[in-house]
């Protein structure tokens, strides 16, 4: 294998599929990068429709653990989906996104907070108390206007669309993505 490092990444997350299903694989790569610690979101489509998204917004274990992890959990423990079967395999899309730290933004309402969002760059995560949300960048393909990608972040965490409160926190993140 090159030193590609999305094809690194789309392969191991292949793998780690397959191998769940009890399909063999070639040998995983290798590579130095995949022990440095690194924070994955794994997005599975299949017919251009959602099959299961599942990540870690923090780098705690290294990036081939976590990209191998999410793999697993977006096929077969992403709650909106049923488990991924062995027919279904091959029909699936993976995508790999490699998240940079959290950046916490301050802002002094939300006109001030939306202004700074950048579309189609940010991935954003939402806190409000116990509750907390995130969308990758990639979301703002179907929600390009900031006050709707807002609206629908604070549905995702539970929250009313027009929920807004100053104890909210939100940070802002980018990612590198490779796409089979």
């Amino acid at each position: 294998m090159n030193d590609d490092p999305g094809k690194i990444l789309l392969t191991l997350a292949r793998h780690a599929i397959a191998n769940e299903l009890g399909i063999e694989c070639a040998t995983n790569p290798q590579h130095a990068m995949l022990l440095q610690p690194g924070a994955t979101f794994v997005t599975l489509t299949e017919n251009g429709q959602l099959r299961g998204c599942i990540g870690t917004l923090e780098a705690r274990r290294p990036l081939g653990e976590d990209v191998c992890a999410n793999a697993r959990a977006a096929a077969f423990r992403d709650p909106r989906f049923t488990p991924l079967n062995r027919d279904e395999f091959t029909r699936i899309h993976i995508e790999v996104s490699l998240l940079t730290p959290a950046q916490e933004i301050s802002f002094t309402d939300e006109e001030d907070a939306l202004r700074q969002l950048r579309p189609d760059i940010d991935g954003v995560i939402l806190e409000a108390g116990q509750r907390r949300a995130t969308f990758l960048p990639q979301v703002w393909e179907s929600l390009s206007e900031p006050r709707q990608f807002m609206a629908e972040l604070k549905h995702k965490a539970g929250l009313p669309h027009d929920y807004w409160n100053n104890g909210i926190k939100l940070s802002c993140y980018t990612v590198q993505k490779w796409k089979e």
